[in-house]
């Protein structure tokens, strides 16, 4: 393709793309300068470029590049240009790097991070890639009600006893064996019916499509053998033996390494490694330094449980009557019952349908939505309960138990109401942000928007709710060589994990640039201004918000680029938005209960 028309065409798409990063390449030094010493300079700059030992063809493919390439960069201008001074400087070379979690995040960030010939571990608790998309029938050993400790989280971490040798091994028999084991992996919070709701063409890597005519709605089992198929490719499936993947592996602790003359030097990573061969069940722990550490373990490991009057002493008198949704597989355990369900988002709401032609009675119990920041609205989610769903009111508390059955207890709502003869009751009520490896970065004590004062270490964890210090939601500020990947919602994890990771590769290999922690905590105060402070939609990004984020990062990485090398990115294909709003329509907004004013 000639220059011209590429230039042509990345005009439109307002990106680089990368066929024409060889012209780009040999403008750039001519394209960072002034405007006033372009226009100055262009005849010079002309001349040269028709030299007569250049063809006439050639020398007027590159004038063309050479006239059109400023409209191309001027729509990819970055917020900042951090690659000077006052850039970020690492204080030890970045070569080798554990990513955390073999989901679609991790998957990707895997490739983006070995195309950039960095040494690239792969570890993952479960058996398989997938993720949160591996289903099986079995369910977590335990649910706390209500929530514990968020330095907990969905598993307080397994470390071997103190100065004992690496590796260190523990044998046990088929009981402990099999309850650590399925502590270990922890089964996924997905059941037998669950369906996408974000259509194929969305859910998908790039790299590796969908095959044409494929539905937009698809089973677990479908995307599960996708994420698969994908690691097939990528030889980092769990039986492609790649000596650099580790499955059945977990992170126990993540903490700050120093080499022997005290200069911190990466990271300690301890991991836990479990198998099954006949009737034992072996535990290996393992120590591993890395220079960086990039997570991708997601945002639904730890249940979150509201902390309701009564509650706790309902869950002790009525073991497996009290449930969260990640403990939800088919919905025979509840036929013929009076089914209390607490929310009404996506796992509340889908359970919910699911359910109802076998329940005797179902009641989804909505607290009113009364943010006043962006977030999915929960008008979109009462779209799709069934009609004969009896909607009821937050719960206020649950009534001291009378020494009966639960279905002769009594719950109390928000207006009074008093409801009896319940079987059953469900919290949909989500999932908190927590990471058990990385307890030095969790402190529970911080109220919404407290922070600590001065120069120590800022928490990246604080009520679960949402997650703090972060540059772009990915790079911690006070060090960058810990990186988190698919952290927010609202973006689609399958298309978004490449932006994200390519930008942390890319910052790790110094080839795009961060600017100082200065300027870091400074950008990321205003975004805390932005988004009115900390809380549950802190890490939501919606639909303006999403396409905002990814030109800057289209726009920042194409930059580096052109000016270090590597590959360039497009921005994701505009009939994508289009094949949103057409499911968005379809799937959340079919009924006229729905106010005209439900909008994300």
């Amino acid at each position: 393709m000639v220059c011209r028309d590429a230039a042509d065409q990345a005009t439109e798409k307002a990106s680089i793309p990368s066929e024409i990063s060889f012209c780009a390449t040999v403008f750039s030094k001519w394209a960072g300068t002034s405007k006033e010493s372009r226009l100055l300079n262009l005849p010079s700059t002309v001349g040269f470029f028709l030299d007569p030992l250049l063809s006439i063809d050639v020398a007027m493919r590159l004038l063309s590049a050479l006239l059109l390439l400023p409209l191309v960069l001027a729509q990819q201008t970055p917020l900042f240009s951090s690659d000077g001074e006052d850039a970020y400087q690492f204080k030890w070379p970045i070569r080798k790097v554990a990513v955390i979690g073999a989901g679609p995040g991790g998957l990707t960030a895997y490739r983006e991070l070995t195309q950039l010939n960095f040494v690239v571990h792969l570890i993952e608790r479960d058996t398989t890639p997938g993720g949160n998309w591996h289903y099986t029938d079995e369910v977590p050993l335990y649910t706390p009600i209500p929530n514990v400790d968020i330095s907990v989280g969905d598993y307080e971490p397994s470390l071997p006893p103190h100065d004992v040798q690496m590796p260190y091994t523990e044998i046990y028999g088929d009981e402990v064996g099999e309850r650590i084991r399925k502590g270990h992996r922890a089964p996924k919070p997905i059941w037998k019916g669950l369906t996408t709701n974000v259509p194929s063409p969305v859910q998908q890597i790039r790299e590796f499509p969908w095959p044409k005519g494929t539905p937009w709605e698809l089973s677990h089992q479908k995307v599960h053998r996708y994420l698969r198929a994908f690691a097939s490719y990528r030889g980092i499936n769990n039986n492609d033996d790649n000596p650099n993947v580790r499955y059945n592996t977990r992170v126990e602790l993540a903490e700050e390494h120093y080499n022997d003359n005290g200069e911190r030097e990466g990271w300690m990573l301890t991991l836990k490694t479990v198998t099954k061969k006949g009737s034992v069940t072996k535990a290996t722990w393992t120590k591993e330094h890395y220079d960086a550490v990039l997570v991708a373990t997601g945002r639904y490991n730890a249940p979150n449980v509201p902390q309701i009057p009564g509650l706790e002493a309902w869950a002790k008198a009525f073991p497996g009557k009290i449930t969260h949704s990640r403990e939800y597989r088919i919905p025979d355990s509840f036929e013929g019952k009076s089914v209390l369900i607490v929310g009404a988002a996506t796992s509340g709401g889908d359970i919910s349908r699911e359910i109802n032609p076998s329940a005797k009675i179902v009641y989804q119990s909505i607290r009113p939505d009364k943010a006043t920041v962006p977030h999915l609205p929960l008008c979109i989610f009462l779209s799709r309960l069934p009609q004969n769903t009896t909607i009821v009111p937050e719960i206020t508390r649950f009534l001291p138990l009378s020494g009966g059955g639960i279905d002769k207890e009594k719950v109390e709502l928000d207006n009074g109401t008093i409801l009896t003869g319940i079987d059953n009751i469900l919290f949909g009520t989500g999932y908190r942000y927590t990471f058990p490896f990385l307890p030095q970065y969790t402190n529970s004590s911080l109220g919404v928007n407290d922070t600590f004062p001065g120069i120590q270490k800022q928490p990246i964890v604080t009520d679960g709710t949402h997650l703090r210090s972060l540059y772009l939601d990915m790079f911690y500020i006070d060090d960058p060589t810990l990186a988190f990947v698919n952290m927010n919602y609202g973006l689609q994890a399958f298309t978004y994990a490449e932006f994200g990771s390519l930008a942390i590769g890319k910052v790790w290999s110094r080839t795009a640039f961060l600017p100082s922690k200065p300027r870091l905590w400074a950008s990321y105060n205003a975004v805390v201004e932005e988004r009115q402070g900390y809380g549950k939609h802190f890490q939501f990004v919606g639909p303006e918000q999403g396409k905002a984020r990814l030109r800057f990062l289209v726009a920042w990485l194409n930059d580096a680029a052109v000016k270090y090398g590597g590959r360039q990115i497009d921005d994701l294909p505009v009939e994508l938005e289009e094949i949103l709003n057409v499911w968005f329509a379809a799937m959340f907004l079919p009924k006229s209960v729905v106010n005209s004013d439900c909008r994300i």
